[in-house]
């Protein structure tokens, strides 16, 4: 039973080496121990406030941006539904432009054709009147070529005159 039983001599001298040992570690190990995890406790808790902080910085800047976003989607709206006006409104100057232009040409046209025509015309009656004088010139002549003929001529024309 003796080996059961530790002796009271060496349970004494275990408590007082215990007790040594534990102000020893409390003055040379546990202060730095607890300072190094109070240390971890501050660096962590500071890490987990600039997440926060961050995280909250993100969520300002992410509803900028959207604000941003939605501003130049505005924007963009309006420029492009001006760019769109004022495409129409120069597509219709130059439709109205163009419909002047071509009425312009349209009536040029037709005063160049009446003025090629009056003068096509005016041709065509000064070549009928030579033709046809030359015709009658040849006729009267082949007719009138005795004297009797040309009384003859001379006499109907008189009475046409007088008749006129």
């Amino acid at each position: 039973m003796e080996l059961l039983t530790p002796g009271t001599g060496l349970l004494i001298w275990q408590i007082i080496i215990f007790g040594l040992l534990f102000i020893l570690l409390r003055v040379l190990a546990w202060k730095p121990i607890m300072q190094s995890l109070r240390i971890r406790e501050d660096s962590i808790q500071d890490a987990l406030d600039s997440a926060e902080n961050a995280k909250l910085e993100m969520t300002k800047l992410h509803s900028d941006n959207q604000k941003l976003l939605e501003e130049a989607r505005v924007e963009r709206d309006a420029i492009l539904k001006q760019a769109r006006h004022v495409s129409d409104v120069l597509m219709e100057e130059a439709k109205a432009e163009a419909s002047k232009q071509t009425e312009k040409m349209i009536t040029d046209a037709r005063l160049a054709i009446n003025i090629e025509k009056k003068a096509a015309m005016a041709e065509v009656k000064t070549q009928v009147a030579a033709l046809s004088l030359q015709i009658t010139e040849k006729l009267l002549r082949k007719n009138l070529e005795s004297d009797k003929a040309q009384k003859s001529l001379i006499e109907e024309f008189v009475k046409d005159i007088n008749l006129n």
